[in-house]
């Protein structure tokens, strides 16, 4: 949950980069708490249509979450080394999406890169979002 924090404190933060574990534990906790979203819409019957099986709860935290999800993405590819542009590869159909998904199970660049020092060397980020060090 701390990296799902993490990533909202830097909300639309594009510069920097983020390690694997940033990003995907971020994923994780958005798809939870989009089917909750989901959930809470057809249990308080706030649906747009009987056949769309979500609403407004839905919309709103979709749409809160647009450029958080995009801002680390972006930083996830600038671990790899890659420009944020790099994301447009998804448009291209079914290769693009792999693509991605290559990228960003890929290991960052050791060491520094034109993006920025590597999260995993020196100032470890898990002591950043407030964990403790054993």
């Amino acid at each position: 949950m701390n990296w799902y924090l993490k990533v909202l404190k830097q909300y639309a933060d594009f510069n920097g980069r983020a390690r694997r574990t940033e990003y995907w534990m971020f994923a994780l906790f958005n798809v939870i708490f989009t089917i909750i979203a989901a959930v809470l819409d057809n249990i308080l019957g706030l649906k747009f249509t009987p056949e769309i099986p979500y609403g407004f709860i839905y919309a709103i935290y979709s749409l809160a979450m647009l450029i958080p999800s995009l801002a680390v993405g972006v930083r996830r590819l600038h671990d790899v080394d890659k420009s944020g542009w790099f994301y447009l590869i998804a448009f291209i159909p079914l290769i693009g999406g792999i693509w991605l998904l290559i990228l960003f199970c890929t290991e960052g660049t050791p060491g520094r890169n034109q993006y920025g020092f590597n999260p995993k060397e020196g100032n470890n980020e898990i002591n950043e979002i407030g964990q403790k060090e054993y």
